[in-house]
């Protein structure tokens, strides 16, 4: 069985994607930015806040299909300034202390919007 959740976020009709998808135990979450409901930037200019958001987004992305940050078994960082992945990671391990999920951080020549610094997404695992 496959559920398929939106945010109602103004790209997900445009680019034909759901922010969540949970197919039997495993939930997918699409990529998060700090961008709130509103479509404004949050942090501008600031990697750790941006991460933060980023993280929170995904945190209310997985609770659309019952998962918590606990369920997390993978996450995908990324950055536009590479040199800020210390910021960043901390960031991250802010969130998810002991769980400790595969992730991987990449460096990228810019996000959907310049004033967006950090993408993230997450896959998580529900066992039945």
């Amino acid at each position: 069985m496959i559920e398929r959740f939106g945010s109602g976020g103004p790209y997900e009709a445009l680019v034909g994607y759901s922010r969540t998808v949970r197919a039997g135990g495993f939930v997918f979450v699409s990529g998060c930015t700090a961008t709130s409901a509103d479509g404004v930037v949050l942090g501008p200019g600031d990697p750790r806040i941006q991460a933060r958001e980023a993280l929170d987004a995904c945190e209310r992305a997985l609770a659309l299909a019952g998962a918590t940050l606990a369920d997390v078994v993978r996450t995908r960082i990324y950055v536009v300034d590479i040199t800020q992945w210390e910021v960043v990671g901390r960031a991250h391990a802010e969130r998810f202390g002991d769980v400790r999920p595969a992730t991987t951080m990449v460096g990228v020549s810019s996000l959907l919007d310049p004033r967006l610094l950090v993408e993230i997404d997450a896959d998580a695992y529900l066992p039945r």
